[in-house]
């Protein structure tokens, strides 16, 4: 029987979980449909994901490739997987690949999203997938600093400590910041990201916001390389993957 390459596109709350990745002990997006994906197939089988979201952080576009020799039709994977899955998790997409398509490799952009609450009192229907942070922010200033991060660019300042990729450079091609009432929504599109990235970049931003940071001091934030020249970091509940471009 024929190996077939299937490309998720996965949906889920991030909020009980301890990120994508598998890790020995802990509760992950991965380990949880590699065990669908098992139960459904009848053998071990690993599911190979475009992104490693950190713990606490959602997704409504994140994509995920499967390779499989069984005689399920493909597109009865979204409902047999789904029905293996628990309600934070859901397959909402399934689409055959040619063999040799790389599910990392050939990420052209990525977009994620992170979503600030400001108004006195806690969303409760929403709290889980937002920072509540009641305060005044100058969005103009927000949206000074946030265009100085659009281009080819060395992040090594907003990447965590422990990211030790070979090369910190990254394209950001649209970061945006938006305000809708009490509600402020920040896009960051890229061809990828370093660990933290966006939660850093996000923290700094608020700062920006909130007068802490200049407006024009990202520029000399960036040129630093040192993480300690950035912001702080944004809580993970804020920030969702919206979806991955091939």
């Amino acid at each position: 029987m024929a190996i077939r390459s299937i490309l998720l596109t996965v949906s889920y709350d991030g909020c009980d979980y301890s990120g994508w990745a598998v890790q020995p002990g802990f509760k992950t997006i991965q380990q949880t449909l590699n065990d669908a994906a098992t139960s459904l197939i009848g053998r071990k089988t690993t599911v190979h994901g475009a992104s490693r979201t950190d713990a606490g952080v959602h997704a409504l576009g994140q994509r995920a490739l499967i390779q499989v020799d069984c005689p399920i039709p493909t597109e009865n994977f979204q409902k047999a997987l789904n029905d293996r899955l628990p309600e934070s998790i859901a397959i909402t997409e399934v689409v055959e690949k040619p063999i040799g398509f790389d599910v990392i490799g050939d990420v052209k952009a990525k977009l994620y999203r992170y979503t600030i609450y400001t108004g006195q009192t806690r969303p409760v229907t929403r709290i889980r997938y937002c920072w509540h942070y009641p305060a005044k922010f100058d969005i103009d200033a927000m949206s000074e600093a946030a265009n100085s991060f659009i281009g080819e660019k060395d992040f090594k300042s907003f990447a965590s400590a422990g990211d030790n990729r070979q090369s910190s450079v990254r394209t950001i091609y649209q970061c945006e910041v938006k305000q809708e009432g009490d509600w402020i929504y920040i896009d960051v599109e890229g061809n990828g990201f370093l660990y933290n990235m966006v939660r850093n970049v996000v923290g700094t931003l608020t700062d920006v916001g909130r007068g802490r940071i200049e407006a024009n001091k990202i520029g000399e934030i960036l040129n630093a390389c040192d993480r300690t020249a950035a912001g702080s970091i944004a809580p993970a509940s804020g920030l969702c993957l919206m979806w991955i471009k091939y």
